[in-house]
């Protein structure tokens, strides 16, 4: 890291109070390891999420009803059967998902998750990448200007985001009723699969830190609210475990849908248990 000019303002790393070490750090650790899994997981994520976001293809089982999540609500004008009960409404153009509407809050959900902030900060922000490891740049203003402050929006995309796991139990409840005729049940694998993810959404969602606030937060006096007081403990024991249910979610989410796509382009087939 490059040390200030003579007009730049001598603050962090390069404060006079501060010692002098030219080193990037002193740690023989290797200390890098960490932020670079958490970057290749992230990246796995995104190049994943967005090829199959735009490829607009393989999303749908119509015999089973399949919906992967990441084309949940399909509210294209394409989406067919598997749009049955949201109105078909966004254009079909190549770079806007079927599920457009809802895609942007997941994603900011995520992007100011309590976890993932201090994830990426040390990753991709470097700030820092590590203990004892200098942050490459002199000035940081924390989230109390653009983009940061964005960040402080968190409470409100939970809420949106408890409305898409609604949503995700929809469709998973919903490929129950595939049965041989109408009104009729069965379930296979996929619908094991389905349910798993929209078992660890909600857990995911529930174990965040907005929630543990909206269900506990600006109580002078727990005693005189018993339930919201239980409520909270609960959320509060999944919440020690929010980093771990952020990684798995990421994974069942690419699982379930990689498996929708090979059920769906006929590459395999689903293991049928009933109907």
């Amino acid at each position: 890291m490059s040390a200030p000019t003579a007009n730049s303002p001598a603050s962090g790393v390069f404060s006079p109070t501060r010692a002098r070490i030219q080193e990037r750090t002193l740690r023989t650790d290797r200390w890098w390891l960490s932020p670079l899994r958490i970057d290749l997981g992230f990246a796995a994520f995104l190049i994943y999420a967005t090829a199959r976001g735009l490829q607009k293809e393989y999303f749908f089982v119509p015999q089973y009803h399949y919906l992967t999540p990441f084309y949940s609500p399909c509210m294209a004008k394409a989406c067919g059967e598997a749009s049955e009960f949201w109105p078909q409404i966004l254009p079909n153009w190549w770079f806007v998902p079927y599920a457009a509407l809802t895609l942007p809050f997941l994603l900011l959900f995520r992007l100011t998750c309590y976890y993932y902030r201090g994830a990426y900060y040390r990753t991709v922000w470097q700030s820092p990448t590590a203990c004892a490891v200098a942050e490459p740049r002199v000035h940081y203003s924390g989230e109390t200007k653009l983009p940061l402050i964005i960040q402080n929006t968190h409470r409100y995309f939970f809420y949106v985001a408890g409305i898409i796991s609604v949503i995700n139990s929809y469709d998973a409840i919903v490929a129950f009723h595939s049965g041989n005729g109408p009104g009729g049940f069965g379930f296979g694998l996929g619908n094991l699969i389905l349910l798993g993810n929209v078992i660890m959404l909600w857990i995911y969602t529930l174990s965040c830190h907005s929630c543990r606030h909206v269900t506990g937060g600006r109580l002078k006096h727990f005693s005189k609210h018993p339930v919201r007081y239980w409520i909270w403990t609960q959320v509060s024991r999944l919440n020690t475990r929010h980093k771990l249910y952020a990684w798995i979610t990421l994974g069942t989410l690419m699982f379930t849908d990689a498996y929708v796509a090979l059920v769906a382009s006929g590459t395999i087939s689903d293991l049928r248990f009933v109907g």
